[in-house]
C-alpha cells in the first residue's frame, strides 16, 4: 500500500521519506506493507461497520434535517514517539498551570492587568468575561478541570498550540471509541508497539470530579449535565456518564431546594454534590446569567458560591478561550511561572491593534482570520482557499469589530497517510490532547487526531467534513528493548 505513497515535501507523521518510517511507526508500516491486496480496505470497512454499530455519531448545528451523522474514521493512526510525547506532556502541564493561575488572578486581584502584561481592554471587552464570577473561589483555585488544547505541526516539524478550549471541550469519547476499534483492526501490532492506553480516561475523569466535592462529602453524588439530545456533543455526554456510572441529567431534572441542588429520582429528590456541566456559562443559571435560558437550573450559582456544590469546569473559565486572550499565553507563562513557553503559539495578529489590523487587511488572502469566540470551523476565513468576495466580506467584519478578530499565517499542516478510495494519500491533521486537573495535572497519553479528508484542505472539523484517526503514543524509547 505504501509503494506509491508520496509525502510531496510535506511533513509526514509516519515517514521521514518512504519507505523510512519515523520512530515508533516501524512495526505498523511493516504490518500494513505485508497485507495482501485489498486486506487494508477490508479492515477499514470492518472498522466503519463497527463504528456504525456503536452509534458513534454527532449532530451539525444549522443542519435542518436534525439527523445524526457517523463520525468518519480512518484506520491509519497518527503516532508520537515517547521522546516527543514527554515534551508535549510537559508543555501542556505548563500551559494549564499558567492558564488556571491567570483565570484566578483575573477574578481576584488582577495583578497581570495592573502590571500591564495584558491590557485591561482585552479582558473587559471579552464576551466570555463573567463579572458574576469576581471573587469566586473554586476548590484549590482550580478553574479548568477538563481542557482540550488544539495543536498543529508545521511543515518544518515545529509543533504549535493553535487554540485553548477550557469551557466544554469535546472529542474524548471519539478517542476512546477509536481505540476500541483499532484494537480489533491491528491487535498484534498494537500490542507489540507498546501503545499507551487511553481507556483509563473515565476513571481519571471520575477521580477529578470527586476531588472537587464539597468539604465533608466523602461519597459525592456526581452527575453529567447536558443541554439535551439536540446538542452536537450529546453522544459524548451520554457516553461519559455511562462510562463513569453516573446519571446523565438535563436542567429540568435538577432543582435547588433547602440550599442544595437536588435531582429528581424515582425515590424522590437526591442531593447532587458535583456537576460535570456541558452547558455554557450563559445557560447554566437564568437567575445569574441569561434570564431566558431554559437549559440551566435557577439558583445553582448561589449553591455553588456557598461551597455546597462542585462544578467542572468552574464558570468564568471561558475568558481563557477567547482567541485574543490566547495570544497572551506566552506572557502569562513568563509572568506566573517564570518560564519560557515550551511549545509556542502560532504567531498571531491582533486586529484591535491598528498596525496589526492594517497588515491583516492588506494580506487577508494569505492569512487565516478567526472570530474570537467561534468554534467548529465557523467564523473563519482561510485566505488562500477563499474567494475575493469572501475576503471582502471578512474585511468588512474586521473593520466593524476589530476586537473580535485575530489572524494567523496559513500553516502547512503535517499529514498522515489516509485511505482514499483504494489507495493511500497524505491528508492534513491537527491534534487535541486532553488534560485533567484535579488533585494534580494529568495528561491523557493520546488524544483526538482530526483529519481533513478533502485533498489539500486544512479544515479538520467534523462539522466541515473532517474525520478522525486514532493517536498512538509509543511508550518505549528509541532502541529500548522489552523483555516481553
Amino acid at each position: 500500500m505504501f509503494l506509491n505513497y508520496q509525502t510531496n515535501s510535506m511533513y509526514d507523521e509516519m515517514f521521514t521519506e518512504p519507505p523510512h518510517a519515523r520512530d515508533g511507526a516501524d512495526l505498523l508500516v511493516q504490518k500494513i506493507s505485508s497485507l495482501s491486496d485489498g486486506e487494508l480496505l477490508i479492515r477499514q470497512s470492518a472498522a466503519e461497520k463497527s463504528m456504525l454499530r456503536m452509534g458513534i455519531t454527532f449532530n451539525v448545528y444549522g443542519d435542518q434535517s436534525g439527523k445524526e451523522r457517523i463520525f468518519p474514521f480512518d484506520i491509519i493512526p497518527r503516532i508520537f514517539s515517547a521522546k516527543e510525547w514527554k515534551l508535549i506532556e510537559k508543555a501542556l502541564k505548563q500551559r494549564i498551570s499558567a492558564l488556571n493561575l491567570f483565570i484566578h488572578d483575573i477574578y481576584h486581584e488582577q495583578k497581570i492587568l495592573k502590571d500591564k502584561v495584558i491590557p485591561e481592554y482585552v479582558i473587559y471587552s471579552a464576551s466570555t468575561f463573567r463579572k458574576q464570577c469576581v471573587g469566586l473561589n473554586p476548590p484549590r483555585g482550580v478553574w479548568a478541570h477538563i481542557s482540550g488544547i488544539d495543536m498543529v505541526r508545521e511543515k518544518n516539524g515545529q509543533m504549535y498550540v493553535l487554540e485553548d478550549n477550557l469551557r466544554c471541550p469535546s472529542g474524548v469519547s471519539y478517542v476512546l471509541k477509536n481505540r476500541q476499534v483499532m484494537k480489533q483492526v491491528f491487535p498484534q501490532v498494537f500490542e507489540a508497539s507498546h501503545v499507551a492506553p487511553v481507556d483509563l480516561y473515565p476513571n481519571l475523569l471520575y477521580k477529578t470530579l470527586r476531588s472537587i466535592a464539597p468539604e465533608g462529602v466523602d461519597d459525592p453524588t456526581i452527575v453529567v449535565l447536558s443541554p439535551g439530545m439536540y446538542n452536537s456533543a450529546y453522544f459524548e455526554h451520554s457516553f461519559l456518564a455511562q462510562q463513569m456510572g453516573v446519571p446523565l441529567v438535563e436542567g429540568s431534572d435538577l432543582v435547588v431546594k433547602n440550599g442544595f441542588v437536588q435531582m429528581s429520582t424515582t425515590r424522590g429528590l437526591q442531593r447532587v454534590d458535583v456537576i460535570y456541566r456541558r452547558i455554557d456559562d450563559d445557560f447554566i443559571d437564568p437567575l445569574v446569567f441569561n434570564k431566558d435560558s431554559m437549559l440551566g437550573v435557577p439558583g445553582l450559582m448561589d449553591v455553588y458560591m456557598k461551597g455546597r456544590l462542585g462544578m467542572a469546569n468552574a464558570p468564568g473559565t471561558g475568558i481563557a478561550d477567547d482567541k485574543v486572550v490566547y495570544a497572551y499565553v506566552p506572557q502569562m507563562i513568563k509572568y506566573y511561572l517564570g518560564e519560557e513557553i515550551l511549545i509556542p503559539n502560532v504567531p498571531t495578529y491582533l486586529c484591535w491593534e491598528e498596525k496589526d489590523m492594517t497588515y491583516v487587511l492588506e494580506h487577508i488572502d494569505q492569512l487565516v482570520v478567526k472570530a474570537a469566540n467561534e468554534a467548529g470551523g465557523y467564523g473563519m476565513l482561510v485566505g488562500p482557499h477563499s474567494t475575493k468576495e469572501q475576503q471582502d466580506e471578512f474585511r468588512l467584519k474586521v473593520k466593524a469589530n476589530p476586537r473580535n478578530y485575530i489572524a494567523q499565517p496559513t500553516l502547512t499542516l503535517s499529514r498522515v497517510p489516509t485511505i482514499i478510495g483504494d489507495h493511500l494519500e497524505g491528508r492534513h491533521v491537527d491534534f487535541r490532547p486532553f488534560v485533567l486537573y484535579g488533585e494534580k495535572i494529568e495528561v491523557l497519553s493520546g488524544g483526538l487526531t482530526r483529519v481533513a479528508l478533502k485533498k489539500g484542505s486544512l479544515v479538520v472539523n467534523s462539522s466541515q467534513g473532517g474525520g478522525s484517526k486514532d493517536t498512538w503514543v509509543i511508550q518505549r524509547e528509541e532502541g529500548e528493548i522489552y523483555a516481553d
